[in-house]
């Protein structure tokens, strides 16, 4: 069991009204998956990574149920994404790991951020920050074992620790830390994974024989974490796991619960006669007298303009398919020739955990050609985000 975890609405959600269209996330499933991510683990600690506003799902609500459900730490891309949840309350060590060497490092150091750094330039950036308010920095080195990304290359990681090791005699900086990212890890056997290890283990021996001990490695995202307990190290960093969606969708589920459902009521009911176009073009004409309902939401809250025809919803306990082109505020969906059932108000789910026979993220992702951390990242605009224990959506 969790500790209770106090949460309020965000302010997009204080209305007196029922949001038309709405992003619910089961803090419930939020920590099922931590905890199942610690079991994975082992000895390791778990780094819940919340960064992009945890995925959509809301850094700060996300972040304490993390770590009320086992996460020692959490993992953020920028020093503002830091500082909010510092300003939150939240006291676990955060790392931030993407910055330019012009960051507001001084705010991050106050903080008590610790600072990635991918470069001596980064490091010197950091050092000048810290001297400046008189404050020891604490920074993580980030190397590039070969997803040429982020990290600092092979010509770059001598030289930064060439200065890490000057600037921790001064007092300036202090390391806590080494990492790297894997660029294969949704598939566990290729070999260009054991590559990176070997080249991770050799890095962290080249800071050692420099005089430098860093308090923790860490090098698995959630696909690794979930089957490459060999690559745990000290630490694991999850991120898309934490939100229920596989890293390996061809796996299946591997025991995750998605925490996002994306809802929307209906705004209109009406009748549309055998051989009328609906919507922009008419791109879709009834072929028989039908129904219609009305859902306010369209690609401006992120619905893929590319999806239209192409998706479901779940509305009045059955899958109802969509027709026409998504528009900028709605979309529209066939009730078929019976009088329905359907009212107005009525919540149509456009993709969620599945339970009920709703679609779910990878659904789309699939029909879109992309990845399902696209489809939830992606739902903006006049969305809703709230909050629920467990998967009652009625």
């Amino acid at each position: 069991m969790t500790d209770p975890i106090e949460l309020t609405s965000e302010p997009e959600a204080e209305h007196t009204a029922a949001p038309q269209a709405e992003a619910v996330i089961d803090l419930d499933a939020v920590a099922h998956n931590v905890r199942l991510l610690c079991e994975h683990a082992g000895t390791a600690a778990v780094m819940a990574v919340v960064k992009a506003d945890a995925y959509n799902h809301g850094a700060v609500a996300v972040a304490r149920t993390a770590l009320a459900a086992g996460a020692r730490e959490l993992g953020v891309t920028t020093i503002s994404e830091a500082v909010e949840l510092r300003e939150a309350g939240i006291e676990a060590p955060i790392l931030t790991w993407l910055n330019t060497s012009d960051a507001d490092y001084a705010a991050a150091i106050r903080s008590d951020i610790e600072i990635g750094v991918s470069s001596a330039a980064h490091l010197c950036a950091v050092a000048d920050a810290a001297r400046s308010i008189g404050e020891t920095a604490t920074v993580t080195v980030k190397v590039d074992t070969g997803l040429n990304r982020n990290g600092a290359s092979a010509h770059e990681y001598p030289l930064l620790i060439n200065e890490l090791v000057k600037l921790e005699a001064e007092g300036v900086v202090r390391l806590r830390a080494i990492f790297s990212h894997l660029a294969h890890a949704d598939q566990p056997e290729h070999p260009i994974i054991d590559v990176q290890r070997d080249r991770f283990v050799a890095a962290i021996e080249v800071a050692k024989q420099a005089g430098l001990t860093p308090e923790l490695v860490h090098l698995s995202n959630s696909a690794a974490a979930l089957t490459r307990p060999d690559l745990a190290f000290d630490m694991v960093r999850p991120g898309i796991a934490i939100y229920g969606l596989s890293p390996i969708p061809e796996r299946g589920s591997m025991g995750l619960r998605p925490a996002m459902t994306l809802r929307g009521r209906v705004a209109l009911v009406k009748e549309v006669a055998a051989g009328e176009g609906v919507s922009y073009g008419h791109e879709w004409v009834a072929k028989r007298d039908t129904y219609i309902a009305l859902l306010p939401l369209g690609y401006a809250d992120g619905i893929s303009r590319a999806l239209g025809g192409r998706f479901d919803v779940l509305l009045g306990g059955v899958r109802r398919p969509s027709i026409g082109r998504v528009c900028m505020d709605q979309v529209v969906v066939d009730l078929g020739p019976l009088p329905p059932t359907v009212r107005e108000g009525d919540h149509a789910i456009f993709f969620g955990p599945g339970d009920a026979g709703e679609p779910i993220a990878q659904d789309w992702a699939d029909t879109l050609g992309t990845i399902h951390y696209e489809v939830v990242t992606g739902v903006r605009g006049r969305t809703a985000r709230t909050y629920s224990h467990g998967p009652d959506l009625a």
